[in-house]
């Protein structure tokens, strides 16, 4: 369990960098504490996200990652991104990712932070 909140946390520090860096990655909020939890709760949904739909996808553009040697990665990871920006739209959270070039370099910011966030944090259960 403390392994799922610190990966969670992680996440949505990886998201809050995104937001930080990226002026058409929004979220909005009345509070700062109001912010905290919509990016705790978009972290729960990204993290769904990539445990249940990335496997597949990744699976399914396999011939396309072996050809870009791992590029085609990037619009996976960017394609998840939107995913998860829909189905915060659908859950009335104010966070919106604006277009797929957005997507791509948020996809990568988050992934860069997030792999740093998860090498400093600890990693037990």
């Amino acid at each position: 369990m403390k392994n799922f909140v610190v990966k969670t946390i992680a996440n949505a520090g990886a998201l809050a960098v995104a937001v930080w860096l990226l002026d058409k990655i929004t979220l909005t909020g009345d509070s700062t504490g109001k912010k905290a939890g919509t990016l705790i709760i978009v972290a729960l949904i990204f993290g769904f996200v990539n445990f249940l739909v990335k496997p597949f996808v990744k699976l399914l553009s396999l011939p396309l990652m072996i050809l870009t040697l791992g590029l085609f990665t990037l619009v996976v990871n960017a394609l998840m991104l939107l995913l998860t920006s829909w189905l915060a739209g659908k859950f009335d959270l104010s966070f919106h990712v604006e277009g797929f070039w957005t997507a791509v370099l948020g996809g990568l910011i988050i992934s860069i932070v997030s792999w740093g966030l998860h090498v400093i944090l600890p990693d037990e259960d």
